[in-house]
């Protein structure tokens, strides 16, 4: 396994591969790497002759308030465990190589991007979209590997691709939950104790959502309160959002069916904590 840092390196040998004929499966990260990432990692040693995995705290995804500073870091064990998964290349670069000085060209998709986490963190999705933009033209992936635990950041790269004909397959990978529930995410490293354990209510307001459609509700708004009240008897959350949307457009759905996606993001203490699943 080689770790490249400079990004023309990275370009370079990118476009070697192709040349020779190579598939390169991508797996774009934030580092701090977990089951979940892990899962991609598998998958996309699968679908390519190249694997190459990304660790980038992208800055420009931040609000002035969130935790770009705090954010987890652990680039020496990621890299164990990107060698471990049978990675090629891990490419690190620094902010100052992806954005030189003066940078001043944005990738924005709208509408998608206006809602949910876009209406809760102002100018976060196009930090995710023009970095994720480069990094595909610096790795230059076939396949691209995202987990579905990020529902909205999914459909918004989607879109991207679809819009500007990047020669990418995007595949989605199943959410990869703890055994009592809890989706993974680098970010739990941030829940004390008590925390984790009242973090727990998101996975359980999704069993009971699926257990209501299940049972032939077919109203969003009873589920949507349903879930609100469950959340509300925890202490230490607070719901930043929580919406029945369609999976494609992700507007709000007043009847749910079958491309009806729960989608919700719940404070807990501190941490911000998102999750989803399919109702029907």
């Amino acid at each position: 396994m080689e770790i490249i840092v400079d990004p023309k390196e990275m370009q370079q040998r990118a476009l070697a591969a192709k040349r020779a004929g190579q598939r390169i499966a991508f797996v774009p990260t934030m580092g701090y790497l977990h089951d979940g990432h892990l899962s991609l990692l598998q998958e996309g040693r699968k679908r390519g002759d190249l694997l190459v995995l990304s660790i980038f705290v992208n800055p420009t995804q931040f609000g002035a308030n969130e935790d770009l500073s705090t954010y987890p870091r652990a680039l020496e064990s990621d890299c164990e465990l990107a060698r471990a998964a049978g990675t090629d290349l891990v490419f690190t670069p620094s902010a100052a190589a992806i954005y030189p000085a003066e940078a001043s060209t944005w990738v924005n998709v709208e509408g998608l991007t206006e809602v949910l986490c876009g209406a809760s963190r102002p100018g976060h999705f196009r930090g995710v979209t023009t970095v994720v933009a480069k990094l595909f033209n610096l790795v230059q992936p076939d396949v691209a590997l995202f987990g579905c635990k990020d529902f909205q950041q999914l459909a918004v790269i989607r879109r991207m691709v679809r819009d500007l004909d990047m020669p990418v397959e995007i595949v989605g990978m199943p959410i990869v939950r703890e055994a009592d529930g809890l989706a993974l995410s680098s970010r739990n490293v941030y829940l004390t104790t008590e925390e984790r354990q009242q973090a727990l209510v998101l996975s359980q307001a999704i069993a009971t959502a699926q257990q209501m459609a299940g049972a032939g509700i077919r109203n969003a708004g009873e589920i949507v309160a349903a879930l609100q009240a469950m959340i509300a008897t925890q202490p230490a959350a607070r719901i930043d959002y929580l919406q029945i949307c369609h999976q494609d457009t992700l507007q709000e759905q007043a009847a749910i069916d079958s491309d009806s996606v729960l989608l919700l993001a719940v404070f807990i203490g501190k941490t911000r904590l998102i999750d989803n699943s399919f109702l029907l």
